[in-house]
């Protein structure tokens, strides 16, 4: 949802598993992409989901993360996921949310997991962080309560096994420092737009970093340059549908077919094939949230 330690790439030829090329636009039916961070339940999809979804598996995106952001949207998330070849879900409570949650919400958040917890679907917790760059989350008293909502959601990832999926906005240096105390195995910091030292930071927790639609703006330079230059291992790649719209939907709504022409720009930066780009992004999305193995359609 909006907000938006390395010797450097290595840019090999990863085998995509026999892959054709793509279509003019970076498209094929035989390449498989994953989207780790798209809000498929959100009321922008409300009027024709099912073709959204459709149009994401014709582009050839195959496995689709749906993160929730508070706990009215938990059960919303969990039954879409369960209705999509692939699709997985995490449950979360976004720094967004915090101001009207209630700290019950951490109790029944984790029934929920303790609940699902073998429900192959249930791939992280998430989306949770920081976020502070909206005037409302930066009093004293918003902080303190995204923080206290952030640290025992990764106690909660803790305690479960599972990866999380973090909201990284104006956030990050204080993202790492709740890593550094609760440690969890892993997952992605969404959206990525921090420093080089942040993102080395982030990798060396075991976190791999999402790159979507930001980075097919020539302006985001900080974004491309770390695109281009950080391993292959770290990076995965997102939609954040409806949000975080490409250069060629500006400011209207994302969705998950996109992915294939957003990994286009990858391909340029990094001096790579649709193929390389498709094989090591998925390989990477499934260290980063191994339930996804589970589920390949």
């Amino acid at each position: 949802m909006t907000g938006v330690a390395s010797s450097g790439p290595s840019h090999t030829d990863t085998n995509a598993g026999g892959a054709a090329g793509p279509d003019s636009d970076g498209r094929a039916k035989d390449l498989l992409w994953v989207d780790t961070h798209c809000h498929l339940d959100a009321a922008e999809f409300a009027a024709d989901r099912q073709a959204v979804i459709d149009a994401a598996r014709v582009a050839g995106v195959g496995q689709i993360v749906i993160p929730a952001v508070s706990v009215e949207n938990f059960e919303a998330v969990r039954e879409l996921a369960q209705r999509i070849p692939g699709a997985g879900y995490a449950l979360g409570i976004h720094p967004l949310a915090t101001p009207s949650a209630q700290r019950s919400d951490i109790e029944l958040l984790a029934g929920l997991i303790a609940q699902y917890r073998d429900d192959p679907k249930l791939l992280a917790v998430g989306e949770i962080g920081l976020d502070f760059f909206l005037e409302p989350l930066k009093t004293d008293a918003a902080r303190a309560t995204q923080g206290w909502f952030y640290r025992e959601q990764l106690k909660l990832a803790r305690r479960f096994g599972l990866p999380v999926l973090l909201h990284v906005r104006r956030s990050a240096d204080l993202l790492l420092a709740g890593l550094r105390q609760i440690e969890v195995p892993g997952g992605i910091a969404h959206a990525f737009n921090g420093s080089q030292q942040q993102a080395e930071g982030f990798i060396a927790r075991g976190l791999k970093l999402g790159f979507g639609g930001a980075m097919t703006f020539e302006r985001a330079l900080q974004i491309r340059r770390l695109a281009s230059t950080l391993p292959d291992t770290g990076l995965v790649l997102e939609t954040d549908a409806p949000d975080i719209a490409p250069a060629w939907l500006y400011r209207a709504r994302n969705t998950p077919d996109q992915l294939p022409r957003i990994a286009q720009t990858l391909c340029a930066l990094r001096s790579a094939t649709p193929a390389q780009i498709a094989a090591r992004t998925t390989a990477n999305a499934r260290a980063a949230l191994p339930g996804l193995l589970r589920l390949i359609p």
